[in-house]
């Protein structure tokens, strides 16, 4: 999965997240289900991993830490940019751009690269 898909995945995760703030905040007492976005992502952007039946426990940390660490990397990059686009759009206080119109801004940004 190429970083631009995962980034637009992210997005989505947030997206759904303010919608489900949303809802509680509106109806409290009602419950709000998730939809196992963040799972179906961590599905398909962690590799599947092959241990030795003889590996020693430093041995299978290694192996676990090499095949999971890119993966986790770019999740935490992509969920890390997100967040600090945010937190500028908020921090420069502009009172007329929601949430949810910086987020779909990113994803159409992410959306023409993996276009190109």
């Amino acid at each position: 999965m190429q970083q631009s898909e995962i980034m637009q995945r992210v997005i989505g995760i947030l997206t759904e997240a303010i919608e489900m703030k949303r809802q509680v905040r509106e109806n409290p007492d009602a419950d709000v289900a998730l939809t196992g976005a963040i799972s179906a992502l961590l599905a398909e952007t962690l590799p599947q991993i092959s241990l030795p039946r003889d590996a020693t426990a430093q041995e299978t940390m290694e192996i676990i830490t090499a095949a999971l660490g890119p993966a986790i990397l770019t999740l935490a990059n992509c969920f890390s940019y997100a967040f600090v686009h945010l937190g500028e759009v908020h921090d420069e206080g502009r009172p007329d751009t929601s949430t949810a119109d910086v987020l779909r801004s990113l994803s159409l940004r992410f959306a023409r690269q993996e276009e190109a």
